[in-house]
C-alpha cells in the first residue's frame, strides 16, 4: 500500500493523491451514515406503529 501511494504521488502529484485518499475515506463514512439513517428510519416507523396501536 505504501509503495502504491508513493508511486501515485510521484506520478500524479500530491493534490490528486490527497483527493483520492479523501474520497475513499469519505466513502467509508458515508456508508456508516447511510446505515445510521436507515436505523433511525426503522425506529421512527416502529414508534409510529406503536402509537397507532394505542
Amino acid at each position: 500500500m505504501y509503495d502504491q501511494l508513493v508511486n501515485l504521488i510521484s506520478t500524479l502529484g500530491f493534490p490528486i493523491a490527497v483527493s483520492i485518499y479523501s474520497l475513499v475515506s469519505l466513502s467509508t463514512k458515508l456508508d456508516e451514515l447511510i446505515k445510521s439513517v436507515q436505523e433511525v428510519k426503522e425506529d421512527i416507523s416502529a414508534v409510529i406503529k406503536y402509537q397507532k396501536e394505542k
